[in-house]
């Protein structure tokens, strides 16, 4: 499931999931590296979009469109037929399907309800987990608030950290403002000045 419905207000409010790096949109990328990871259907909470009609491609929208990460993810699990989940956001250039299954097969060992992957800086990535679709949806029927740690952290993932080499880009880097977008194309485009 991929969120691609936010306002992205901290870049001016442009179409986020849309925007190009290293040849292909956001969205796209992350797609792909669900598809990578196994995935048999990708939800898409956002706005349908041209080019993604795939027949493992659905679009909904939490209502209103935009109400954030807890309606989207309401409305995204309620397409779930699946036992398990990944739960992403749109906005990931370096996200790739080998860190997907790291996600997945963590969460299988330990017998946990999920795992979510940790930054660099110990910070659960709440929009880069997997869980299983029971216990996510009964946290969700019990949980009023509007914050992801709030109905997620309750079913204790496990913590997934990925090792990277020195000046690799990180999986969890996303493009929320233009400091994160620069950063992106830097490591996608180096030696170039702000590529799209």
């Amino acid at each position: 499931m991929l969120l691609a419905g936010g306002r992205a207000s901290r870049l001016g409010g442009t179409d986020k999931p849309g925007i190009t790096i290293g040849g292909r949109s956001l969205l796209e990328t992350v797609a792909a590296a669900a598809a990578d990871a196994g995935a048999s259907r990708i939800i898409i909470v956002g706005p349908a979009r041209a080019g993604f009609a795939a027949g493992h491609l659905e679009f909904t929208s939490e209502q209103p469109p935009g109400a954030g990460p807890v309606p989207a993810l309401r409305a995204g699990i309620a397409r779930v037929t699946e036992p398990w989940l990944l739960l992403l956001a749109a906005d990931l250039p370096f996200l790739r399907g080998p860190h997907l299954i790291a996600l997945l097969t963590t969460a299988a060992r330990r017998q946990r309800a999920g795992a979510v992957l940790v930054d660099g800086e110990g910070r659960k990535q709440w929009l880069v987990s997997c869980w299983q679709s029971g216990p996510l949806r009964s946290a969700l029927d019990k949980y009023g608030g509007a914050s992801l740690g709030g109905v997620l952290g309750p079913l204790d993932p496990a913590e997934v950290m990925i090792t990277r080499e020195p000046g690799e880009p990180a999986p969890w880097l996303d493009c929320d403002t233009d400091e994160d977008l620069a950063a992106a194309l830097a490591f996608a485009y180096p030696g170039k000045d702000d590529t799209r």
